[in-house]
């Protein structure tokens, strides 16, 4: 018993401990930030004004397309006030919004989409305005786009007939469709084993 006693002392005084970072890296949808989980408790546990943040960044994203990700770096300084560094979208929200679709690839081996060179170019020119790809040539932000489109299930192609596309769009949400029922169909029967 003594023992889980000072187990007990040791874990008290382990989580008095916890000191958060100065600083919080997030994705935040542009305009739609709001003080529910997670965005709201972990600007809390750093002692931030919550209201202040949430409207003082809805409004520097108010020209923005509403529910963009937006990957947020939030530094906090020792008088409660902070730093807020906005970055463009991810590369996989532009790598979907070019091939015209909302979710990747849900099997290995299956193509999700298609863009073709000149929209991986284009999506390099806008990351290249990133801070953290600013040392990067356009070739190099090009090649890591090439290996996140694969990522992704996006397949690069030199040319794409629209006609053709609009077909393989309208199949693949029937295929996206069918996916999506046999994973509630897993799910459902795994609730029923649990039950």
């Amino acid at each position: 018993m003594a023992s889980s006693s000072s187990r007990m002392k040791f874990a008290k005084k382990a989580a008095e401990k916890v000191i958060h970072p100065p600083f919080l890296k997030t994705n935040i949808a542009a305009g739609m930030a709001n003080p529910s989980p997670p965005l709201g408790p972990q600007l809390g546990q750093r002692n931030l004004n919550v209201a202040a943040f949430i409207k003082d960044f809805n409004e520097k994203t108010a020209h923005l397309k509403e529910g963009i990700p937006i990957p947020c770096r939030i530094k906090i300084n020792p008088d409660r006030s902070y730093q807020l560094i906005m970055h463009k979208p991810p590369a996989t929200y532009y790598l979907k919004q070019a091939a015209g679709i909302q979710k990747g690839k849900m099997k290995p081996g299956e193509v999700a989409g298609k863009i073709t060179l000149k929209h991986l170019y284009e999506i390099a020119k806008i990351k290249s305005e990133d801070p953290c790809l600013g040392l990067m040539s356009l070739q190099q932000i090009t090649q890591m786009l090439v290996g996140t489109a694969r990522t992704v299930g996006i397949e690069v192609v030199r040319h794409l007939d629209s006609e053709e596309y609009k077909q393989f769009l309208e199949e693949r949400k029937l295929v996206v469709e069918q996916n999506l029922k046999e994973l509630q169909e897993v799910k459902e029967a795994k609730m029923l084993r649990t039950a």
